[in-house]
């Protein structure tokens, strides 16, 4: 089968590979649809290598049709699927506790797991038999299916976080993510949503979908600004939807007296970040970090976006075939784009 190659830091490929080796309950699924992740370019640059091996497959946003069902009665051949790809082993601590997203045996699709930029995808038994493979709502896209699992990550931080009906929430990067971040917090009833944005094409497509003021951050005063727009007391909330460490410090500067933040993007390996312990302090802030989904996660995502309550197709501004995926993630990687599909 034809497959995007990760051979090593900088290095992938569109090659040839062998098609998926089937262990018994093993699902087999032709990829339809797979999106490009922040994460898949961190991965691609060395930036992220927990659980990376090369060679292999990246791609954990996605979805298919079921080529071999591995004996699960509950599917059939031809039918469309979409896939939570973290799989938890159900029994430690942190599964037993419903944090299956911090499982001490957590393995992924598209890390320990080879992913969906090929042409066929193999899903585990263990993955099909803990429900971790959703039959796709009718109507429904792949390439929107796809989003389901950002959604859901999305959905896992702004939970934590306590985003509210009537919060003035202000968060902090407009790619995908701080997008999904911005539709969310409008779904749950925000009443004043501030994106900060240096790149004018994503402070543009952060106020088409959904925020009321956008900012660049190198050209106004973003603390006086919030400030304006939030009675002068500062936001309720503040997320962190792109990992770059000094905006920690600028989340914590941002929200009221017991305002609350979450961390929500990743950091690349090995950096780290002064945060301003007094003001957290001192001000009782709440501070958050989030990792990953659940099923349940998921499967509420799948649900929201099925129910046309959360429209999410005009995130998808670029599509290529597999054969362009070097391209794919070229244009993902320097911000022309909001979300890119293979297709």
């Amino acid at each position: 089968m034809k497959a995007g190659i990760l051979e090593d830091v900088n290095r992938l490929r569109f090659s040839t590979v062998a098609e998926p080796v089937l262990s018994p309950g093993d699902m087999l699924l032709k990829v339809e649809a797979a999106t490009v992740c922040g994460t898949d370019i961190r991965i691609l640059r060395g930036k992220k290598t927990a659980g990376i091996r090369y060679p292999s497959i990246l791609g954990h946003e996605f979805a298919g049709t079921v080529v071999d069902t591995g004996g699960h009665a509950q599917f059939k051949a031809g039918q469309a699927v979409c896939v939570c790809p973290q799989f938890a082993c159900g029994h430690c601590e942190y599964c037993i506790r419903g944090a299956e997203n911090l499982c001490r045996n957590l393995t992924a699709m598209g890390y320990e797991i080879d992913g969906a930029f090929a042409e066929y995808v193999r899903i585990p038994a263990r993955g099909v038999a803990a429900g971790n493979v959703f039959a796709m709502p009718e109507g429904l896209s792949f390439e929107t299916a796809a989003l389901a699992e950002p959604l859901a990550c999305v959905m896992n931080g702004q939970e934590l976080v306590g985003v509210k009906m009537g919060d003035v929430v202000v968060i902090l990067g407009a790619g995908p993510i701080g997008i999904l971040h911005v539709k969310l917090a409008r779904f749950s009833g925000a009443r004043r949503i501030i994106v900060s944005e240096p790149n004018k094409l994503r402070r543009e497509a952060a106020l088409r979908e959904g925020a009321d003021i956008v900012i660049d951050p190198g050209a106004d005063d973003l603390i006086a600004r919030v400030r304006e727009a939030s009675d002068g007391l500062g936001a309720d909330v503040a997320i962190c939807a792109i990992g770059v460490p000094s905006l920690a410090n600028d989340a914590i500067r941002l929200v009221r007296h017991r305002g609350r933040v979450s961390l929500f993007a990743g950091f690349s390996k090995g950096v780290q970040a002064e945060i301003d312990v007094n003001a957290i302090h001192y001000n009782e802030l709440v501070v958050t970090g989030s990792f990953g989904l659940t099923r349940l996660h998921f499967e509420r995502a799948l649900q929201l976006i099925a129910s046309g309550h959360l429209k999410l197709n005009s995130l998808l501004t670029h599509r290529f075939g597999l054969a362009e995926i070097e391209k794919a993630l070229a244009v993902a990687e320097q911000g022309s784009a909001i979300k890119v599909a293979i297709v």
